[in-house]
C-alpha cells in the first residue's frame, strides 16, 4: 500500500510539473510580444496599428492554446460524466473512416466481420479513442511515405477485437513502456494526455488496450471491448 501511495504520488508530481511546463510554454511568447508592442506605443512606430493587430491575433492564438491544455488536463484528471448505450461497432468504425478519408492523401481500409458487434459504451468517449488513434497513427508516418491505416473489427471470445494499424516508422524501444504515462509524449508538442486518456476509457468500460510495433516497419494498436447483446425488446 505504501508503495503504491509513493507511486501515486510521485505521478502527481510529474504531472503537476508537466502542467507547469505546459502553461508556461506559450507564457513566454505572449510577454514578448506585449513588450514588443509597448516599446513600439511608445515610440509611437509608424506601423503601431498593424503590429497591434498582429499581436492580438498571437494572443489570441496562445490563449486558445493555454484553453486547450486546460481542458487536457481537467478531463484526465475527472472522466467526463458517461451516457452509454448499445453501440453497432461496425457502423463507428465506417463513420470514423469516412471521416479520415475525406480531404487527405492517405489510404485507410477497413476490415470488418459480417457478424455485427455491439458494445456497452459511451458513444462520444469511444469516438474519442478511434480518434485518437487513428490520428496518431497518421502523425506517425513519415511524410516521405504514403500512408496506409488499416481499421479491422473482428470477435475474440466475448470480446470485440478492434486493431488501428500503420505503416509508419514504429515506436522507439525506450519509449515503449512510457506510451500510456499520462505526461509522456514522442511529439515535439501536446500535453502527452492522448494515450493516457485513452486506455483510462478503455478500461472504465471493462476493455483492454495494447500494441505491437516494429522499428520503421509499423505499429497495430488493440482494444478489446466485451460484446453486448442487442436488446429485442
Amino acid at each position: 500500500k505504501r508503495l503504491a501511495q509513493s507511486e501515486r504520488e510521485s505521478a502527481w508530481r510529474v504531472m503537476a510539473q508537466q502542467v507547469g511546463h505546459e502553461i508556461k510554454n506559450p507564457l513566454t511568447p505572449m510577454k514578448l510580444n506585449i513588450q514588443y508592442l509597448q516599446q513600439a506605443i511608445e515610440k509611437d512606430h509608424k506601423d503601431k496599428e498593424q503590429l497591434t493587430r498582429k499581436v492580438a491575433a498571437t494572443m489570441i492564438e496562445q490563449i486558445d492554446n493555454l484553453s486547450h491544455i486546460a481542458t487536457a488536463f481537467s478531463d484526465f484528471a475527472k472522466m467526463p460524466e458517461a451516457a452509454p448505450e448499445i453501440l453497432n461497432l461496425n457502423e463507428l468504425l465506417e463513420n470514423v473512416r469516412g471521416l479520415y478519408n475525406q480531404g487527405t492523401s492517405s489510404t485507410i481500409l477497413l476490415e470488418t466481420t459480417n457478424e455485427e458487434l455491439h458494445v456497452y459504451a459511451d458513444k462520444n468517449q469511444l469516438l474519442r479513442v478511434l480518434n485518437n488513434l487513428v490520428k496518431n497513427a497518421l502523425e506517425a508516418i513519415p511524410d516521405d511515405r504514403a500512408a496506409l491505416i488499416i481499421l479491422s473489427l473482428e470477435r475474440k471470445d466475448h470480446n470485440a477485437l478492434l486493431s488501428i494499424r500503420d505503416n509508419g516508422k514504429g515506436i522507439d524501444e525506450a519509449a515503449q513502456h512510457k506510451i500510456f504515462s499520462p505526461y509522456f509524449t514522442t511529439k515535439g508538442s501536446g500535453t502527452g494526455l492522448g494515450l493516457a486518456m485513452t486506455k483510462k476509457i478503455v478500461e472504465f468500460w471493462n476493455g483492454k488496450i495494447w500494441f505491437e510495433t516494429q522499428e520503421n516497419i509499423g505499429t497495430t494498436f488493440f482494444v478489446e471491448l466485451p460484446v453486448r447483446k442487442q436488446s429485442t425488446g
